[in-house]
């Protein structure tokens, strides 16, 4: 088979290849995928400068996120599972093949049906984005009136995070950098939109919610926007930050003690199984319905693998950013 592959860390054009390589077959309680997209996210990114841990294979095939069809089962598979669409997740965490290539290897409980209507390319944005997305959202309790700040609503995860905070009854609040962006949000259902390099977004908080600030702030970057938290954030309000671009975040610690902030964090990555049970449930009852917006920036043919990687780790794509390995009905 085709697939991108990496035997070394670094730049995107020094270290992808594309090449021919051993086609893999399912073992007890395996599928296999033959894939029709793959998610390219930043942590894909990270991994392969080596940002993230270390790479501990002579040769990755990357991307945790795909769709596609199953085409060979293992021991074990319900027969009927094959030709099901289905979308993927983690399929390169902790593993050295991901879903940059025709076809992937995995356990059946991570190939999850794809409804019929829900394009391939879509499906290759839920593994990272919308599992993300759906637990940050999950970790608050929605009622009435509750106001839910989600910074950096055109982001592959935050789009997704405006959508199901709104089915979940929250009023949602966001930040974008452009007017542009402003209208991408306001379609996903943002209910007040800031556009932060035009506005004082402490400011803009208390004018939308009466001076009170947020019950709840969804984080694509602690690090960097943790002092802004005192200037949005309501007393006993919770912060849910699923990303950092450095190490350590300089904690406002004398307000979020005074004020009862709490800070939960996780890694989509390690949900436990209960946790990611009940973010697969929610988002396929939403593709079910098919009212969700799949908010994708770009699509690259396999061949055009460095590129993707470049307009991701750049942060200038508007969304999802997908590589196409075949014909998508």
């Amino acid at each position: 088979m085709h697939a991108a592959y990496y035997e070394t860390i670094g730049a995107a054009r020094e270290v992808l290849r594309i090449g021919a390589v051993d086609t893999p077959h399912p073992g007890v309680g395996e599928v296999r995928v033959r894939l029709m997209a793959s998610g390219v996210n930043p942590s894909d990114v990270k991994s392969r400068l080596g940002l993230i841990g270390k790479k501990v294979f002579p040769r990755v095939i990357p991307h945790s996120d795909g769709a596609g069809v199953i085409d060979q089962l293992g021991t074990g598979v319900d027969e009927a599972r094959i030709g099901q669409r289905v979308w993927i997740w983690n399929a390169q965490w902790l593993r050295p093949f991901g879903s940059a290539a025709e076809y992937v290897v995995l356990p059946e409980s991570q190939a999850v049906p794809l409804p019929a209507q829900t394009g391939f390319d879509a499906g290759a944005c839920l593994g990272i984005p919308a599992m993300t997305a759906w637990h940050a959202v999950s970790r608050f309790n929605p009622a009435a009136g509750k106001n839910l700040l989600i910074a950096g609503g055109t982001g592959a995860v935050s789009h997704y995070a405006i959508q199901f905070a709104k089915a979940a009854g929250f009023r949602v609040l966001t930040t974008v950098s452009s007017p542009f962006k402003a209208e991408l949000v306001r379609a996903a259902g943002a209910d007040a939109v800031i556009d932060y390099r035009r506005e004082d977004v402490t400011e803009a908080v208390k004018a939308h919610t009466d001076g009170q600030g947020v019950d709840g702030l969804i984080e694509l970057d602690i690090s960097v926007n943790a002092p802004l938290l005192p200037g949005v954030m309501k007393p006993g309000g919770k912060v849910v930050p699923y990303g950092a671009s450095h190490a350590v975040a300089p904690l406002p610690a004398f307000f979020c003690i005074l004020n009862g902030i709490s800070l939960e964090c996780f890694l989509v990555y390690t949900l436990d199984a209960r946790a990611r049970a009940a973010a697969i449930a929610g988002i396929g009852g939403l593709l079910e319905r098919g009212v969700l917006i799949h908010n994708i920036a770009a699509r690259f043919p396999l061949e055009q693998v460095v590129a993707a990687h470049e307009l991701v780790e750049s942060g200038k794509a508007v969304g999802n950013v997908v590589l196409t390995l075949g014909d998508m009905p």
